[in-house]
Parts: structure tokens; sequence; C-alpha cells
């Protein structure tokens, strides 16, 4: 098949673009390098059926296609994973200061590549997040859950455009004739992840070099981490096998506290750090953990890696990267 990817030079679109060349599909990889990487991607330029796009969703893509690489091949599907994901307020990419481009890009972007889409005849996945639950009061979270969310937090611009890019998936999908499914990804982690203040990746390094692990609030609050060849694979199943007009759980249903992550994460390191208490975050969610039971029935997906597993693989990749 012909597939573009939309943010395909980040954490899990450059995993998402490997492992569909993997399957011999011809990938387009479309992003900006606003959050992503070229050098995420820069193992796939020698293949053939790749060509990588520097290019912006959010503004028209007209002729977007007149740079694949098989142009008489029609476009099968496109996957759109293009916006900034850091929720750290001091990152400079992540959507706290990228804010007007996060909102650009979950809106205008995803209209953009519905309209590409329904042009081409393409099999659309708008990549949500976990976030449009907000701060739950169902638990753990359904499909069905609308949420708890502010529109007027700090968190809004990504929360709220996430929101707004699964309406317009879904008025295209109602009423233009889009085949088109929405997932919402919980927390993914893995090699190649950027430090970007993701909780997984501060905890590993902080505590490969025995310092202060930072963790806000009681950390209480829990979470669920998914290694991310799982996540992959989630993704590629909801497009393969999930419904049009159909929403999706993709995510690891086991639930940790942060300060037992922050155990586990010690005692797997050897790590003397100590626990460093901060103010919780404004809109910080306190539970977060998928429902998966629609991915497991309806795509027979579910994640295989275990959160000790998936640490050690993560652990083992900084630890390299650090020699």
């Amino acid at each position: 098949m012909k597939i573009i990817v939309a943010g395909g030079a980040g954490f899990l679109g450059s995993y998402l673009c490997e492992k569909l060349l993997g399957e011999n599909h011809e990938v387009i990889c479309v992003d900006n390098l606003l959050t992503g990487y070229e050098e995420n991607i820069a193992h796939l330029k020698d293949n053939p059926g790749f060509k990588f796009i520097n290019a912006d969703v959010s503004k028209p893509l007209d002729g977007i296609l007149d740079h694949q690489p098989k142009a008489d091949r029609p476009l099968d599907e496109i996957y759109h994973l293009a916006s900034p994901a850091s929720p750290n307020e001091k990152n400079p990419k992540g959507y706290h200061v990228l804010g007007f481009e996060t909102m650009l890009v979950n809106s205008t972007g995803t209209w953009n590549l519905c309209e590409l889409a329904k042009k081409s005849g393409a099999k659309f996945l708008f990549a949500s997040t976990s976030e449009v639950y907000g701060d739950p009061e169902e638990h753990p979270q359904k499909e069905t859950y609308r949420g708890n969310v502010s529109t007027t937090g700090p968190r809004a611009v990504y929360d709220e455009s996430k929101r707004f890019g699964e309406t317009i998936t879904s008025k295209f999908i109602r009423t233009e004739g889009l085949d088109g499914r929405i997932i919402r990804i919980f927390n993914t982690y893995g090699p190649g992840m950027a430090d970007d203040g993701r909780v997984v990746t501060t905890f590993i390094k902080k505590a490969l070099k025995n310092e202060p692990l930072p963790v806000f609030g009681k950390g209480e609050q829990t979470r669920s981490f998914c290694f991310v060849d799982d996540m992959v694979d989630g993704i590629i199943s909801a497009m393969e096998k999930g419904e049009s007009g159909e929403v999706y759980n993709l995510g690891n249903p086991d639930e940790y506290s942060i300060l037992e992550l922050a155990d586990k994460i010690k005692a797997l390191t050897g790590s003397s750090s100590e626990i460093e208490y901060h103010a919780l975050p404004e809109d910080d969610p306190l539970q977060r953990c998928p429902d998966i039971t629609k991915a497991r029935t309806g795509l027979g997906w579910e994640p295989k890696i275990s959160l000790e597993e998936g640490l050690k693989r993560y652990i083992e990749y900084l630890r390299n990267e650090n020699h």
C-alpha cells in the first residue's frame, strides 16, 4: 500500500514508518520537524519505498502527493500523528510553549488531512490522546466516557485541540464519506524517546546518575505505561481492523502510582536516587488507566510487554547511549 504518516519523524511516528516499511508498504513521512527529529528517520532514507517531505500539515497540502515515489499508485492510508505532545511547561518543544502550533495541527491539520483522505479515497486514522479524558471521574476510562476537561487551563491547548480533532474527524466520517477511526493513546515509552520531561525517561536518566527523582504532589497519581512496540502494533491494528467511526483506547491497563514507578526504576538500575517532591501542576490528572476491552475484542490487540520487561529494555538502551 501507499501510506502517509504525518508526524513520521516523531517518536511514535518513526517507529510506525519503520514497521510499515518492514511490511513492504510505500511510506511517505510528512513532518515539519517542529518536535520531530530527522535523525529518527535517517536509517530509513536508503529504503526505496520511503520518502520524507518537510511540510506542515496545518498549511495547504496541494501538491503533496507530487513528491511520491510511485505516482501511479493510489494513496491507501493516512496516519495523523502530527502534534507536540510533551506536557513539560519548560520544554521548548512541548505544547505549553508551542500552544498555537499544537492547536493548529490538531484542528486545521486534521481538517487538511481529512480532505486529502476524502479526495484520495484513503483510510484515515487520527491519533488522539488519553488527555481528552482530563482528570477522569470514571475509572478505568472507557471510550464512551466524555471526560472532565478544563477548556481554559494551561493544558487545554493540547487536550481541547485533540478533542476538536476528534470532532472534525467524526464530522468527515458522518457526512463526507470518510473511512476514518480515532485512537486515544495512553502513556507510551521506549528507546528513542526524546528527553522532554515525560516521567519514564526522566526517572531512568536521573536514576542512572543517582540524581534525585522529581515527583509531583505525593506521587499517588496513577498512570499506565505501554512499551512502544506494543503501541505501534495497536496503531496498525486500529487502521487495519478498526471500523470506520469507532474510537479505540490504546494503552497498557496495568496501573502504577508514580512512586511505584520510581521504586521500580530505582531497583532495576541499582540507583541510590532520593525522591524529590514538587508541587502538583495545575490540571494534572490524578488517575489515568485505559479500559481496552474494545481493542481486545474489536482489534484482537493487547499489550504483550510487561512494565518490568519494557523498563529493562529502555534502561539498557539509555545505559548504552551514555557510553
